[in-house]
C-alpha cells in the first residue's frame, strides 16, 4: 500500500536498490487486501489500490495452513530466502530478528533495505 499512500514508485525503486527481481505476493496477503479494501478511509483506500497491483506480482502460496498472515509471511521468507517489503513495524521487526532482510520506507520519501 505503500505505492499509494506514499505516491512513490515501489517496483521501480526496489528495482533501483537491488537489481532485477520477481515480486510475489502471498494468497493470504492478497485475502486480507481484500478484507482492508471493503474499510472505509485512507486504508480501505489504499488497499483498493494496492490489489491494483496484484496482477505485476507472482501469487504464491504459503504453504502453512494456520497461523496469522504475518507468520506466513516469516515462515515462508525464511524457508525461501526471500526480502520482504512492508511498512508494519511489528513485522519488521520479527524478519530482522530472523535476519531477514527488510525493504521499507525511510522518510516517506524513498525505500531502503535494512538487515541484522
Amino acid at each position: 500500500m505503500i505505492q499509494f499512500q506514499f505516491r512513490i514508485d515501489v517496483f521501480g525503486e526496489v528495482r533501483n536498490l537491488i537489481g532485477a527481481y520477481e515480486p510475489l505476493i502471498l494468497a493470504d496477503v492478497i485475502k486480507e487486501l481484500r478484507g482492508l479494501a471493503r474499510g472505509m478511509g485512507r486504508e480501505g483506500s489504499a488497499a483498493r489500490s494496492a490489489l491494483s497491483l496484484v496482477e505485476r506480482c507472482t501469487r504464491v502460496e504459503s504453504g502453512i495452513p494456520e497461523g496469522s498472515v504475518d507468520e506466513k509471511i516469516v515462515d515462508y521468507a525464511r524457508r525461501k530466502g526471500c526480502m520482504v517489503m512492508t511498512n508494519d513495524r511489528a513485522l519488521r521487526n520479527t524478519l530482522l530478528s530472523y535476519s531477514i532482510p527488510v525493504i521499507t520506507l525511510k522518510q516517506r520519501k524513498k525505500l531502503e533495505i535494512l538487515r541484522r
